[in-house]
């Protein structure tokens, strides 16, 4: 969710320039089941445009006309969804509408947390009742200081608390400038993933020939820094050359990524493996348990895209902890 909410922000500075007021839906609260949990946002500009969502499309249109009156008056409100008569969902929503007004301060502690990809937390103080009141709000709560969504914020006490842990924005280091990889950056930033692209000066690419990435890093493998990989972050190994692989391996060997794939057959990361621990026989066990190889599940991918689709679907598996199975099949709650 981090990189939606720095979306929002960033929509926001761009109406700011345009001197365009902005207010904040944010889904605080859930009484049975939603296509979203509690923590989704969607920022209103108020030449009626819209970024982000609180569900899949249904409730937009009725937040969008319920925060005209937040817009005009700058008071904050709680509104309800009840959509169990209404959506494919059973549940009765709770979406706390604010002005969005950060000031520099905000921005900039916002803009320093992502460089440092330091966790932060955001917090909501309303109440179940629908109408308006001056002391509902939000705040980005910082190891240091608290940060108001806007200027008139009055929390007072018998307040409900929303509190959301908003991790760095998820990362994909690709280490590969082949077709595949060009694919697989455009797929990942569709997701809301930070791409970087790791490729030896000697592929002469450049990043405009990566859809989506943020940064390309021409550098070989001795000269990768791995201090920028930690457990927010996957990689994949996918150069196509089994002697680039083992030597981009070698290097990460000490970084602790959430995810390592590797491109090829089984037999070819069997040998990667026995060649990595005939070499440093003292790697840790975590680092080979973090590598899978062929990269991907199981789902007859054929296509560079459905490939794409396959190895993205393993890295959230991985990372959330989740066994893949249909849905069909999952005897409890889809969100839980």
């Amino acid at each position: 969710m981090t990189h939606e909410f720095k979306n929002i922000v960033k929509t926001y500075i761009s109406a700011k320039e345009k001197q365009l007021k902005t207010v904040l839906a944010t889904v605080v609260d859930l009484d049975g089941s939603s296509y979203r949990r509690p923590g989704v946002r969607m920022l209103i500009l108020e030449d009626g445009r819209a970024v982000g969502a609180v569900s899949g499309g249904c409730v937009e249109k009725e937040v969008i006309r319920q925060a005209q009156s937040v817009l005009e008056n700058g008071i904050p409100k709680m509104m309800t969804y009840d959509g169990r008569y209404r959506l494919g969902c059973e549940g009765l929503l709770y979406i706390l509408i604010e002005p969005f007004e950060p000031n520099e301060a905000f921005l900039s502690a916002f803009d320093r947390l992502g460089h440092n990809r330091n966790v932060f937390t955001l917090q909501s103080y309303y109440t179940k009742t629908e109408g308006t009141n001056i002391s509902y709000g939000s705040i980005m709560r910082t190891d240091n200081n608290d940060f108001p969504f806007a200027a008139i914020l009055r929390p007072v006490k018998g307040l409900e608390v929303f509190s959301q842990k908003m991790k760095p924005c998820f990362k994909l280091l690709i280490i590969g400038a082949e077709h595949d990889a060009v694919q697989l950056s455009g797929y990942a930033s569709l997701t809301g993933w930070e791409v970087t692209i790791v490729a030896p000066p000697s592929e002469q690419k450049k990043l405009k020939d990566f859809p989506g990435a943020q940064e390309m890093l021409c550098v070989d493998a001795d000269d990768l820094d791995i201090d920028e990989i930690d457990n927010q972050t996957a990689v994949l190994v996918m150069t196509h050359n089994y002697v680039k692989d083992l030597k981009f391996l070698i290097r990460i060997k000490e970084s602790k990524p959430a995810y390592i794939g590797i491109l090829g057959p089984m037999k070819r990361r069997e040998k990667l493996m026995g060649e990595l621990i005939e070499r440093y026989p003292e790697i840790d066990d975590a680092f080979f348990d973090s590598i899978y190889g062929p990269s991907g599940l199981n789902i007859g991918a054929e296509t560079a895209q459905e490939i794409c689709i396959a190895i993205m679907a393993e890295i959230l598996s991985v990372t959330r902890k989740q066994e893949p199975i249909m849905l069909k099949d999952k005897l409890s709650a889809i969100h839980c």
